[in-house]
């Protein structure tokens, strides 16, 4: 089944001949307020190499925001990363830097894992 097909709104056959499909798009998520977020900060080793990446996850908001997000906490850290699929990945151990900017920015922030 191609990417095309997988959105189409419950319709498997019409005998309608001017019948068109109806794709549902995703709706975006609207960006919470920073006091209702509710992020983990962790370190993570698996399938890296075994270099180390602190890792934020359960951020709620647009692809946008989280790019944003992930982009001012690199800075603040002085290194790099990415922001995808709802998480933003810092190159390094960084987690108690970014707990602290975090927290100061109003997140909900804990650390997770070891």
């Amino acid at each position: 089944m191609s990417k095309k097909n997988k959105n189409i709104a419950g319709v498997v056959y019409s005998t309608d001949p001017d019948f068109q499909f109806q794709f549902e798009e995703p709706a975006e998520q609207e960006t919470l307020v920073p006091s209702k977020q509710d992020l983990r900060v962790q370190l993570d080793k698996k399938q890296r190499g075994g270099k180390a990446v602190t890792l934020i996850t359960g951020f709620v908001g647009t692809a946008d925001d989280l790019e944003i997000l992930g982009k001012r906490l690199k800075q603040k850290c002085g290194t790099g990363g990415s922001a995808k699929n709802g998480e933003i990945i810092v190159q390094g151990d960084f987690r108690d830097k970014i707990v602290e900017t975090l927290k100061s920015e109003g997140y909900k922030v804990k650390k997770s894992g070891g």
